[in-house]
């Protein structure tokens, strides 16, 4: 439930645009924390119905809505200059998808199931197909859902172990309050049941008689685990857990084996797994280790490993900051049983495991890359994938089988289209399952991907990935987008993107700062960059900035920045701290207001927030680090670059009201001319518009925003 990134931005009612920009009447709102005296001119854009608004956007208040359209219309004066270069950038990009486009089958037992879409359409079609042949079967259409809907997403779908039925779930308003469904595959038809306010995933019972689910309490905190049995009403369903730490988020998943389930707990810092015998669904959880504050674990089990039943377990428990992975007996798999299986390596952080009958294959990553390790287990014996790129982006995926000697992965990089591909374990032997296809054509050679090294204000450096067009002229003048996110420990990818093309082809380079609070460089990277340290993620991006105006790469009136949610933090606060380092700023659904946020418990997010950011509340030191970098709090009397502000209406991880309050304080403390924009989707939340070609609408403003601020429009 982080603030995580997000790709897109905004919609708004129609009305006439206007011509001067809007302005928010100031009423001070004054308190004390600490002895500190604060004032928020802007509290009044928080609706006190918030929660209500979360659900039924109409019932926000007039006062508060008449400020965002006016916002959203001012907005809209202004890209109609854009409208020509808008509609030539979405052709350009809806020409590189191709639209009837199925992802590989995924085999289990006697089906293999994949996604799949049709030639214009928006939302995904779900399909099987028997493993031994036939003909393949709709189990949902995604934009028959979807239709007469303002918004819609579809959520998660997990078939049952007979394959009889399917639970899909599904968002309507933006605010991830998804309601399952449950489906009979044969009459395909949904049964009565229908299971509010959920997270969307479900964990099956061995005799696929029923689920576990997570449901949201009326703090938006996914806190409680039920139990539903097909057939009966949700209304009647057992709490099977309730985690009472306002902190802690809950979640359930399936192990790779199939005979368990799990129950995890966390936060940013600490965890806890309680493990459901998906045979006896009415045992109560077992608890595997009691949480200790600053341990992370996650499990897999093995029904013989060495002959026992077995867990395996990733933690960063002893010092392992990097992660180790250690076993443990099924029976005692308390921390006083653990026995290291793969030691921790400084500077390699494991970042996720997969366990088969004979193989434990690990995703790592050294050096700033990620690289794939597989282990046999009968004799220990390891291999590596290699890969040949110097930047690149690296998943693998564990399917549903567990006796198999297929590992699946998926592999591209700025400049190469992503490749699915089946690895045989056992052979070493690759197939090539998929390319992605760009029907306007796509040649790699024309483009150059690069990782560069750019010195940080102390003795470290930060990793950038590049992409431009070969034969680009390197003499300073080239313009670039400079993207950064550095939070939560998300490392940010060096993988490839269609969309982005519209802007290289134009004469853009493409950057990412893999500055401090990611994990691109280890564990480390990431506790540098949070809590009291928090300063190192902007001052990375800073000196990243920097170094590409010192090589020539571009130069301080080339460079748009761009960043979402707790990135959208970055940019408010490199605005603040370095604004004539960038000719314009794109801050999509940013976490600006962080320390009224992280003051107010009553969030959803915010007690969770706490081992990221630091606690306010109770710590002083906090609330003077949270002060001194919060990008509301800090706004003054400059010059700012040109801004595009994103936000959405619906968004429960960073409420409407922080881009909003944000923007009102900027134009009226800002001593410049260039444009403020603020846009506010009234129909979503923090991911913006679902359909896949509607976001294509809110790329190509985005796009058209830094390509009108620097003069290519």
């Amino acid at each position: 439930m982080a603030r995580k990134p997000r790709s897109k931005s905004a919609t708004s009612k129609k009305s006439a645009p206007s011509k001067a920009p809007p302005t928010a009447k100031p009423r001070p709102v004054e308190r004390f924390v600490h002895g500190e005296r604060l004032v928020d001119d802007y509290a009044w854009l928080r609706a006190a119905n918030w929660r209500e608004v979360m659900r039924d956007p109409s019932v926000l208040e007039s006062e508060i809505r008449d400020y965002l359209d006016a916002e959203n219309c001012y907005s809209e004066k202004f890209f109609k200059k854009t409208a020509k270069l808008k509609k030539k950038l979405i052709i350009e990009m809806r020409g590189r998808i191709k639209e009837d486009d199925s992802t590989v089958p995924v085999r289990d037992g006697s089906y293999a199931y994949f996604v799949s879409y049709r030639e214009g359409g928006q939302h995904p079609l779900m399909y099987r197909v028997p493993a031994a042949g036939g003909a393949q079967q709709m189990l949902l259409d995604g934009d028959a859902l979807a239709k007469g809907n303002a918004y819609f997403q579809l959520g998660e779908a997990r078939h049952s172990p007979d394959h009889r039925l399917l639970t899909w779930s599904a968002d309507d308003a933006g605010s991830e309050l998804n309601t399952i469904h449950v489906r009979d595959l044969a009459s395909g038809k949904d049964l009565a049941d229908l299971v509010p306010d959920s997270t969307g995933a479900v964990l099956w019972t061995a005799d696929s008689g029923g689920f576990f689910y997570v449901r949201l309490d009326a703090e938006h905190r996914p806190s409680r685990v039920f139990f539903h049995r097909v057939g009966t009403p949700a209304e009647s369903d057992p709490l099977i857990y309730e985690e009472l730490d306002k902190g802690f988020f809950v979640s359930v998943d399936r192990l790779q084996a199939g005979t368990y389930g799990e129950i995890g707990c966390g936060d940013h810092e600490t965890s806890e797994v309680r493990l459901i015998d998906l045979a006896h669904p009415a045992a109560p959880p077992r608890l595997l280790q009691p949480r200790k504050k600053g341990v992370r674990y996650s499990i897999e089990h093995h029904p013989s490993l060495d002959g026992k039943p077995a867990l395996i377990i990733q933690t960063n428990a002893d010092g392992a900051e990097d992660f180790k992975v250690v076993v443990a007996p099924l029976e005692t798999p308390g921390r006083e049983h653990w026995r290291d299986f793969i030691a921790h390596r400084p500077g390699t952080l494991l970042l996720d495991i997969v366990v088969f009958r004979d193989w434990l294959v690990r995703l790592e990553r050294a050096e700033g890359l990620p690289r794939i390790i597989v282990r046999r287990l009968s004799d220990h014996d390891e291999h590596v994938i290699a890969f040949d790129e110097e930047a690149y982006a690296l998943g693998v995926s564990a399917g549903f089988e567990f006796v198999t000697d297929t590992l699946r992965f998926n592999y591209s990089s700025m400049t190469t289209p992503t490749e699915v591909w089946d690895y045989d374990m056992r052979t070493r032997s690759r197939t090539l399952r998929k390319r992605q296809e760009v029907p306007s054509g796509h040649d790699p050679s024309n483009y150059v991907t690069r990782r560069l090294q750019a010195p940080a204000h102390d003795d470290e450096s930060i990793p950038i990935s590049l992409l431009y067009r070969r034969g680009l002229k390197i003499d300073g003048n080239a313009p670039c987008l400079l993207y950064g996110y550095g939070a939560y420990g998300m490392s940010m990818p060096a993988s490839f993107s269609t969309n982005r093309l519209s802007l290289v082809d134009r004469g853009f380079i493409v950057a990412i700062a893999h500055i401090r609070g990611g994990t691109e460089k280890g564990w480390r990277w990431y506790r540098e960059g949070k809590l009291g340290k928090k300063q190192n993620t902007f001052s990375d991006f800073i000196a990243a900035a920097e170094y590409l105006i010192g090589e020539r790469l571009t130069s301080a009136d080339r460079i748009v920045a761009q960043g979402g949610s707790a990135g959208g933090l970055l940019m408010g606060a490199v605005a603040n701290q370095r604004p004539e380092l960038f000719k314009g700023i794109i801050a999509e659904v940013p976490f600006v207001d962080a320390l009224s946020t992280i003051l107010d418990d009553t969030l959803p997010l915010t007690p969770p927030e706490w081992p990221e950011w630091g606690n306010p509340i109770e710590s002083v030191d906090a609330f003077h680090w949270i002060r001194a970098y919060s990008p509301y709090d800090n706004v003054r009397a400059q010059d700012y670059p040109a801004m595009l502000v994103l936000a959405g209406l619906t968004d429960p991880r960073v409420t409407y009201w922080e881009p909003a309050k944000w923007t009102a304080k900027l134009r009226a403390m800002k001593t410049d001319k260039n444009p403020l924009l603020l846009r506010t989707n009234m129909d979503a939340g923090h991911g913006g518009a679902a359909g896949r070609f509607d976001r294509l609408d809110e790329v190509a403003l985005v796009y058209a925003f830094a390509l009108e601020t620097l003069g290519l429009a």
